[in-house]
């Protein structure tokens, strides 16, 4: 998809983070915006910055919706379609939450709530969405389906093991579409980056009622240290801008740089660790000393000759507490991944 002026986008998450760095991005590319998020104040706020950043408001939608829900994402889809006369050229699902916690301290409702968020709108969006998209733009104008999934995709999650299982259907999802929308003139991407500066880290403020036994230990000081990383992830215009890139040049996977080899280094070698899941213990262990050895003396070559590991990315902020903990009360789990 090359041409975005005058062409209806459809954001979820889009009152915050990378949802309204990407309602930023395409609108001043000319889309008339619509997003839909969960939190009204936010919805409102995302506006009034969507305005300022010159943007008509004539030209942006924004849904209260809980879009795990299909009835109330029909009807966001039957809104949008009354106000800008069809359904969505560009459909990017941004909205996602993410716990952190042993995967062995994990509770269905944590299961429920990330997956939820993560997956079940994705699927809601596309099977709502896409005949639609079909039915007014196939073999007429170009249409495209975008997810904001992650990294975590690509690698195992001990500790946020609903999101990473979450984002790996995602990825899977696309490369299928992709696939699948070619004869109608569609297509497909799924946008993969690392750390955002957004305020996913405040997620479980946001958590439902419902769903809020979890297994994780949870709290102001882990929220706060959360807060404090994502604050050095990359700037969400940025991230879209680079999501437009890769749309409009055709790529199916969109790393967090504008030169996706800076990251090809990394997928390389989680593709190397699920191949080693095919060795015997023995093979696996022999392996990861030997990796451990080459690490240890890039250290070293690249820094004063000692063996000491780079720095940390980050450290616990004041009135911070360490996350991807479980609760203390969880029998069952090791006392070193609990909180003391």
């Amino acid at each position: 998809m090359k041409n975005f002026a005058g062409k209806i986008c459809f954001i979820t998450g889009g009152a915050s983070g990378a949802g309204l760095g990407q309602a930023k991005v395409f609108g001043k590319a000319g889309m008339k915006v619509t997003i839909a998020d969960v939190r009204q104040e936010a919805l409102d706020n995302a506006v009034e910055e969507l305005v300022e950043y010159g943007i008509k408001r004539e030209d942006i939608l924004a849904i209260r919706a809980d879009l795990t829900n299909r009835d109330e994402y029909k009807a966001a889809a039957d809104k949008v379609e009354e106000v800008f006369g069809g359904p969505p050229h560009l459909l990017i699902q941004t909205a996602g939450v993410n716990s952190f916690g042993p995967i062995e301290a994990s509770t269905f409702d944590d299961f429920d709530w990330v997956m939820g968020v993560c997956l079940d709108h994705v699927v809601n969006g596309l099977l709502i969405y896409v005949p639609r998209m079909i039915k007014a733009y196939g073999h007429k104008e170009e249409f495209h389906v975008a997810t904001t999934s992650s990294m975590g995709a690509f690698m195992a999650g001990p500790t946020t093991g609903p999101y990473s299982a979450a984002k790996a259907a995602v990825n899977n999802l696309m490369y299928s579409y992709a696939e699948a929308l070619k004869p109608y003139g569609g297509g497909a991407t799924v946008l993969c980056p690392g750390n955002i500066r957004s305020n996913i880290g405040e997620a479980e403020k946001y958590r439902p009622e419902h769903l809020r036994n979890t297994g994780y230990h949870i709290s102001e000081g882990t929220i706060k240290t959360l807060n404090a990383i994502h604050a050095q992830g990359i700037d969400p215009v940025e991230l879209a801008e680079i999501l437009k890139e890769g749309i409009e040049n055709g790529r199916i996977v969109v790393l967090p740089s504008r030169d996706p080899s800076a990251w090809a280094g990394q997928l390389r070698a989680q593709h190397q660790i699920i191949e080693d899941y095919t060795l015997t213990a023995a093979e696996r262990e022999e392996k990861a000393k030997a990796r451990m050895e080459e690490m240890r003396k890039r250290f070293a070559a690249a820094g004063d000759g000692k063996d000491a590991p780079p720095p940390p990315m980050w450290e616990i902020p004041e009135g911070g507490e360490p996350f991807g903990l479980a609760r203390a009360d969880i029998e069952w789990v090791d006392p070193n991944k609990k909180k003391k």
